[in-house]
């Protein structure tokens, strides 16, 4: 058996680049990692075979043979039919990749076993077994970004409920009455604390004319108001940005405290773009907690930043391949 059964090969699909890493899942050490754009307008199989040549040059820079690859493994942007192996939604990728045999077309293309899974759950698996919640009986894990997506891990394995769903914690009702969301329902908590949530809540500040600076800070020019731009204004004492930032983390502690109430996990860990805003977002979390969750031992349940940083993905998704392909220990 070579001495590389160890190195699993993980990869991380987004809208805009791939990631792939070789990684040592004993560790979590990246031994090689590569990136290139995704060029998703190609379509599908395009992509699918770039991520195929991706995984020959992370072989070669790791001087690793790819028939000495116990696994690859894959995580994707959105809904995935686990058993089929099979992508149903992609909403960030042109066309949906709705029906696309991901694992038989990477099992085809490189003659290794592929596994996939959502890539917020990658993120709480890789946190779960090497970053903030390493050591943890149960972690929460929470991305923050575009939209919020998570994740449940029990004893370093996901718990992914029936169909590999469990963890949509962006979905979770947290106003019947609110505003619609794109997965069908209304008043998610993604609609209120998600990164496009936040921006579009700067922009009714600005052209409401509301006395703020955030529109200065971006010369008027409306599509360049991001989270961190109002983070920059409530840096400087902007009331308005403070509050938009400050309902964003209350509705997110509202979540955050649901969360705990039903799951009491040992630790809920926070990661993505959004929580770049720390202390912004997380200090009303916490008093949201604080305010809301009586039946469990707060003492106990610690809410902490992610560790791995943008990272995780790849971590995350060869630690999958690991688990899936029954090699992991």
């Amino acid at each position: 058996m070579p001495e590389t059964i160890n190195v699993y090969l993980g990869i991380d699909l987004g809208g805009t680049k791939i990631a792939a890493a070789a990684v040592d899942v004993r560790t979590g050490e990246r031994q090689v990692q590569l990136v290139v754009p995704t060029e998703a307008h190609e379509g599908p199989p395009a992509v699918i075979t770039r991520i195929a040549s991706l995984v020959d040059r992370v072989c070669d820079q790791a001087n690793l043979r790819r028939e000495h690859v116990p696994a690859i493994g894959v995580g994707v942007p959105g809904v995935i039919d686990p058993s089929s192996g099979t992508t149903l939604l992609l909403p960030n990728l042109p066309s949906g990749w709705r029906g696309v045999p991901l694992v038989a077309e990477m099992q085809r293309l490189t003659g290794r076993p592929t596994a996939i899974i959502n890539d917020a759950r990658a993120f709480t698996l890789a946190e779960a077994v090497f970053g903030a919640g390493r050591g943890m009986h149960s972690v929460v894990g929470m991305t923050l970004g575009t939209g919020i997506g998570g994740g449940i891990a029990i004893d370093g394995r996901l718990y992914l409920g029936l169909d590999g769903t469990a963890g949509e914690i962006g979905h979770m009702t947290i106003d019947p009455n609110g505003a619609p969301c794109g997965c069908g329902n209304r008043g998610c908590l993604e609609t209120f604390a998600s990164g496009p949530s936040i921006t579009a809540m700067g922009l009714r500040a600005v052209a409401q004319g509301m006395t703020t600076q955030i529109g200065e800070l971006v010369e008027y020019d409306l599509n360049k108001i991001t989270p961190e731009i109002i983070m920059r204004a409530a840096d400087n004492g902007d009331g308005v940005a403070r509050e938009i930032l400050q309902r964003a983390g209350s509705y997110l502690g509202v979540g955050v405290a649901n969360l705990i109430t039903i799951l009491s996990p040992d630790r809920v860990v926070i990661g993505g773009g959004v929580s770049r805003l720390g202390e912004w977002i997380l200090g009303p979390v916490h008093a949201e907690i604080l305010k809301r969750c009586h039946v469990t031992p707060l003492n106990r349940v610690q809410v902490v930043p992610a560790q791995l940083g943008g990272e995780a993905g790849v971590i995350g998704a060869a630690v999958w391949a690991a688990q899936t392909s029954g090699t992991w220990h």
